[in-house]
């Protein structure tokens, strides 16, 4: 069941982010690629030869690896379909946001270790905004886990489960903290452009440029399973309804439905989102981070004066 997750969550993160570009053509009345070309981007990629910088180490080759490989075990984590998993102990929702930040570590020292000027201002440009994004995402856990009375995964979607119609302010607070999370850690608009290489105001294209080939290929595959995961955590966190609780074929087959409805719903709101609101100036970007951080803290200070 470990093995079938993972392997739903790399087929489908491709799809999910052509999806979404499609839509937000649409929206901007321009024409869609279609839904296949994220698999074309990745086969393209793929077959290319992968060129390495002169003065680059060890650390630059390995890290596209490194990078996917955490992407794949946060995978693991998090209930995408079922609760009822080989690794649910280990599902702890701050040994995910460990991950995440390994993950960032290494493609930040990468980006470093190439001593190209616009490479090394995206990373110091992706320490600044992360550096108030995870403490704005682990209040956003925080809440959800101390309603929960856990800080397992599993723990905190069952829960969720048993009380769906259940009114928690200060999970409304936790909600928006989350939402704009996801758009800081995945460089979304109004935080950063993934479609643009402008050095004044890229900041996660800014730390790709120097890859090429099947390194970045990993790289971009890594991203949209990124994307993809903090789609599902929100999923799982605050429309759990259709996951999975125990290991039966129908239930697994009616919780991947129930999936790709939620996936198809969700991009629409990100594309809108992303064609209504305008990119952000660069030293905007960490007032837009704090800002989630303080919904979170007014979660957990409702959490706390309300109990609820």
């Amino acid at each position: 069941m470990q093995t079938l997750q993972v392997l739903v969550a790399l087929a489908i993160a491709p799809l999910f982010s052509a999806w979404l570009q499609m839509l937000r053509a649409l929206l901007q009345n321009r024409r869609p690629a279609g839904l296949g070309q994220g698999y074309r981007d990745l086969r393209r990629l793929f077959h290319k030869e992968a060129f390495l910088p002169e003065d680059s180490s060890w650390l630059f080759r390995f890290s596209p690896y490194i990078l996917f490989g955490t992407k794949v075990m946060a995978s693991t984590l998090v209930p995408i379909l079922a609760v009822d998993l080989p690794l649910a102990p280990a599902a702890d929702v701050i040994a995910l946001v460990g991950l995440l930040a390994v993950a960032r570590i290494f493609q930040v020292l990468a980006a470093m270790d190439t001593g190209t000027p616009f490479a090394s201002l995206g990373a110091h440009r992706e320490m600044l905004v992360s550096a108030l994004a995870e403490p704005a995402l682990l209040s956003a856990f925080f809440i959800a886990s101390l309603l929960a009375g856990s800080t397992s995964l599993s723990t905190i979607v069952l829960h969720a489960q048993e009380g769906l119609f259940s009114l928690h302010p200060s999970m409304v607070f936790a909600a928006a903290a989350f939402f704009l999370v996801l758009l800081v850690e995945n460089s979304r608009i109004p935080v950063d452009n993934p479609a643009t290489h402008l050095e004044l105001t890229m900041i996660h294209e800014a730390m790709l440029l120097e890859y090429s080939g099947r390194h970045l290929a990993l790289l971009e595959w890594g991203a949209q399973l990124k994307l993809l995961l903090y789609v599902t955590i929100g999923i799982a966190l605050f429309f759990p309804w259709g996951i999975a609780d125990q290991f039966a074929p129908m239930a697994i087959l009616l919780a991947g439905l129930a999936l790709l409805i939620k996936l198809f719903l969700a991009a629409p709101i990100l594309a809108l989102v992303e064609t209504l609101l305008a990119k952000k100036r660069l030293f905007r970007v960490p007032e837009f981070a704090a800002t989630a951080f303080l919904f979170g803290v007014i979660g957990l200070l409702t959490h706390f004066m309300l109990g609820s």
